[in-house]
């Protein structure tokens, strides 16, 4: 009985762990293509740092991307989400309503206004000091140091 016990066991938690995967792979990634979301849904809730491009083999929006992953607990910590859209045909709502030309990396704060726009690839630590300079950022801070 405890063989049969310890089997069924054995084949369930792999089915459990696949499904958890499933399950958070879309809801809480880091990086995801920004398709028909809309910067209203990010609203006190993220900070979404939305990367365009004309194509996904812009050696800048490779850059860009690149260096956010590695900075992706940096990111988190400061409740950030990285958006992308390389499809300007497409025309979604958040390139509608951002209005990017070419390669753009665009910050935008919980409260859903622009902070930054930089024509460049910026690194972690340069985006990081901005979202620290930012009224709701430092409000944050203080109020996690007053709870410790």
């Amino acid at each position: 009985m405890t063989r049969l016990i310890t089997l069924v066991f054995s084949a369930l938690v792999p089915l459990a762990a696949f499904a958890a995967d499933g399950a958070a792979t879309e809801e809480d990634a880091f990086i995801r293509p920004a398709g028909d979301s809309e910067l209203s849904e990010f609203l006190w809730t993220h900070r979404p740092i939305v990367v365009f491009a004309d194509t996904p083999a812009d050696p800048r929006f490779q850059q860009q991307i690149e260096m956010l992953k590695e900075g992706e607990d940096m990111m988190r910590e400061r409740d950030v989400i990285v958006l992308t859209d390389t499809d300007p045909s497409a025309r979604s709502p958040i390139r509608t309503q951002l209005r990017p030309r070419g390669f753009a990396m665009v910050f935008v704060d919980k409260d859903g206004v622009v902070k930054l726009r930089k024509p460049t690839p910026w690194s972690v630590r340069e985006i990081s000091r901005s979202i620290d300079k930012t009224p709701l950022r430092e409000r944050e801070v203080r109020e996690r140091r007053e709870k410790h």
